[in-house]
């Protein structure tokens, strides 16, 4: 699955990747977390636009989102049959750009965080299908979810489930719901090739969301991590039930 993730591009740099019109600007952020606000791609009226969406997708027929479970993740095997996520995939498929990563391996003992990127260091793109809730004062909500496919390679030793990127050269084809099919799409939602991505093992810190910063995703060293792992870590604050994240099959302030 993915369920944190850095953006640590710089506002010029994004903006000439993705070609969108406007001009955010926006500090680098090292531990990007489900329910905040995240920058996204989507095509409006024939151009490129970005958006702050909510991560955590809240469909459109949903009538109390505090009654709905939080839905960071859509699996690509199901996109077309789950109603949280067919008609988005049709019609409303975004990109969310981001540099890296976060994914906890279960070893014998505890789980591991480990930072992943891609091998040549290149800002990549997550596919994303969007929605907007709208409430019943007429109050209008953007969120969106991350489309994630099974692991393969090397990854796969890490997690089961590994986040689509989408190639710059199929931008184009992935945010175009109108002009095209679904069908034609469908084979992008892969998993990357084996070394692809390149990963190593980071601090416990990124487990709160409150640590926010470039010490983040450095490595650190076997017996860095087995210090961490003879301290006791501090619970996170109990969220409660309506808010909690969904289990790993997906359906489940930037600024």
């Amino acid at each position: 699955m993915c369920g944190r993730y850095v953006i640590l591009s710089p506002p010029d740099a994004m903006r000439q990747v993705f070609g969108y019109a406007e001009q955010p600007n926006f500090p680098p952020r090292y531990n990007v977390a489900p329910t905040q606000p995240v920058p996204v791609v989507i095509l409006e009226s024939g151009a490129r636009h970005f958006r702050l969406m909510r991560w955590g997708l809240i469909p459109a027929w949903v009538k109390d989102p505090r009654q709905f479970s939080l839905v960071i993740n859509a699996r690509a095997e199901t996109v077309l049959d789950k109603p949280a996520f067919k008609n988005a995939m049709k019609r409303r498929r975004c990109l969310l750009p981001a540099d890296g990563y976060y994914e906890w391996h279960q070893s014998a003992d505890r789980k591991r965080p480990f930072f992943i990127r891609p091998r040549d260091g290149a800002l990549m793109a997550f596919a994303g299908l969007a929605e907007t809730w709208v409430g019943p004062n007429g109050e209008e909500l953007d969120t969106v979810a991350i489309v994630t496919a099974a692991a393969r390679g090397g990854l796969a030793t890490l997690h089961s489930r590994v986040p689509v990127t989408i190639a710059p050269e199929d931008h184009t084809r992935w945010l175009d719901g109108n002009a095209t099919d679904v069908g034609e799409v469908m084979p992008l939602l892969r998993a990357p090739a084996d070394g692809e991505f390149i990963w190593h093992e980071v601090s416990i810190r990124v487990n709160r969301v409150a640590n926010d910063d470039a010490q983040l995703v450095l490595p650190i060293s076997a017996q860095e991590a087995a210090e961490e792992a003879r301290k006791p870590e501090k619970k996170a604050a109990t969220r409660k039930p309506t808010a909690s994240a969904s289990a790993d099959d997906g359906q489940g302030s930037l600024f």
